[in-house]
């Protein structure tokens, strides 16, 4: 980008507000340029529980309003993008002195029913005797609740909106931070800093959106030097993974006599994704770790549950992130809402800025479209809404039927593992084509690193999809690191070096 270029929209944050709404923004004819610290879903948007889901917890705090824009939401989601989104049924094993069944069934038809539900199958109490679910819990548990939401790849989520947004003529800088904008009468003079050469392009643009998530204050009080009206709380959320703790596809949702949840999700095929946990945190959101009285915690509540204690000693792999959430006069941060507010500063003779404040993974698709609601004002020439009805990259699956789809392409590519051919499927969907562009069988896949991670899929992420590192690879475009062992990391990380040798990556690349 050179310096001096105007823009209609300087996106703040690539997290998946902000690569929601550069998206957005950019289908409708919008000028737009993101920019992002570090990498794409880098901190709070891979860190989540990894759900599509309405949020059952929060129909307790009446948040009817949040659970059905949710809920819609999902409907959506699951058309979009059946790739990376996939339906999961839960399993609520009932316990009376934590909440009476009543309660639970009430909560349960509100969630069948506060929005039109097509693609996924309502609630039902089952027997655990008779239903596989039953099997690694404790015999004292009998009966309980089954209901419906989705997993999502969350960080892949990010990357597809950002992949999206630059088809659709965006520019998406990663690595890449706004140090500086002096707020004009026409345009917001905006300075860009590389992150990894440290040089700078200056920008105007018309309009500032801060979607910088847990900066989303000290941007507006530092670089845009505009005071907030709103405040946010931050939380830290953390989870760990085991090796599979049971031998079905169900999740489950375990209620704790402190009201809280902890989720034990079916993850990555091998393992258990087990939280999360809710902490108020005051530091550094770019560093943060699970702390092990959060593990005993997490291995605490599911052990309750299960026959077989859970024990730190299993934990394979840990993951925390903060959330910025509404700052609310409760004390318990379960209960803080997990809704979004818009607080867009549109002075007269200024350049106008619009900040995100909280907001969930669920409802980015809505938020995104509510910010080019307000923005709409301004742009005259903006197109209307459209992303309810554009699938995400590699989302153009015939009538979403992801299964027909895997089936066709296994068959299409049979000189391809099984594994890996499923791999390819639910990660890049329809982009599959681009990946093996030119390759008919195993060899032309290149260096094998470890695992089923081939050098023609890391130059795939490394073209396509702004995949610079180790991590980049192995824990947010995809988590092979949960397979690949030392050696194969080392090499992987050689490999890369030698790559940036032979070809240096030109510092803000869109």
């Amino acid at each position: 980008m050179a310096s001096g270029e105007i823009v209609d929209l300087l996106v703040v944050g690539g997290g998946v507000n902000g690569a929601g709404i550069a998206r957005d923004a950019a289908g409708r004819g919008l000028s737009v340029l993101l920019c992002e610290q570090d990498d794409l879903a880098s901190h709070t948007s891979s860190a989540s529980t990894k759900l599509i889901h309405g949020g059952l917890r929060y129909l307790e705090h009446y948040e009817f309003s949040l659970v059905r824009k949710a809920l819609q939401e999902r409907e959506l989601l699951l058309r979009l993008a059946p790739h990376i989104i996939a339906p999961l049924r839960f399993v609520m094993p009932h316990v009376s002195s934590l909440r009476p069944a009543w309660m639970i069934r009430a909560g349960l038809f509100l969630y069948d029913h506060l929005s039109k539900r097509e693609l996924l199958p309502g609630s039902r109490t089952i027997d655990f005797r008779k239903h596989v679910a039953g099997a690694p819990l404790k015999k004292t548990i009998s009966k309980g609740f089954v209901y419906s939401d989705a997993a999502v790849q969350d960080a892949r989520l990010v990357v597809l909106n950002a992949m999206d947004a630059r088809e659709r003529g965006a520019t998406i800088l990663t690595k890449t931070r706004l140090i500086q904008a002096k707020q004009g009468a026409q345009y917001w003079d905006a300075t860009l800093q590389s992150t990894q050469t440290g040089e700078t392009t200056e920008i105007k643009a018309r309009c500032v959106v801060n979607a910088a998530g847990p900066w989303v204050a000290s941007l507006l009080n530092g670089a845009l030097n505009t005071p907030a009206q709103h405040h946010i709380r931050l939380v830290k959320g953390s989870h760990i993974v085991t090796k599979r703790l049971f031998d079905h596809d169900h999740a489950y949702i375990f209620q704790n006599p402190d009201k809280r949840i902890v989720f034990a999700i079916p993850y990555e095929k091998d393992f258990t994704l087990i939280g999360t946990t809710d902490v108020e945190f005051s530091a550094n959101p770019g560093k943060v770790e699970i702390s092990e009285e959060e593990t005993a915690y997490l291995c605490e509540s599911v052990s309750r549950y299960f026959e077989v204690a859970v024990t730190p000693r299993q934990v394979v792999w840990s993951y925390a992130g903060v959330r910025p959430l509404l700052e609310e006069e409760v004390a318990n941060p379960s209960a803080v809402t997990r809704d979004y507010k818009l607080e867009l500063r549109n002075e007269a003779g200024l350049a106008p800025v619009l900040s995100v404040f909280g907001g969930k993974i669920t409802t980015y698709r809505r938020l995104a479209e509510e910010v080019m609601e307000h923005l709409q004002p301004l742009f005259g020439y903006m197109k209307s809404h459209w992303t309810a009805h554009e699938p995400l990259p590699g989302g153009d699956i015939p009538n979403a039927n992801f299964t027909e789809f895997h089936r066709i392409f296994q068959q299409r590519h049979a000189w391809l593992p099984a594994t890996l051919a499923a791999r390819y499927a639910g990660a890049y969907g329809t982009r599959s084509a681009r990946l093996l562009e030119g390759i008919h069988d195993v060899t032309g896949l290149g260096e094998l690193f470890g695992a089923d991670l081939y050098e023609a899929e890391v130059r795939y992420l490394i073209r396509e999809e702004w995949a610079l590192t180790v991590e980049d690879i192995l824990w947010r475009r995809s988590k092979l690191g949960l397979r690949l062992d030392a050696v194969a990391v080392e090499r992987l990380r050689t490999w890369l070096q030698e790559q940036e040798q032979a070809q240096p990556v030109v510092a803000m690349r869109a």
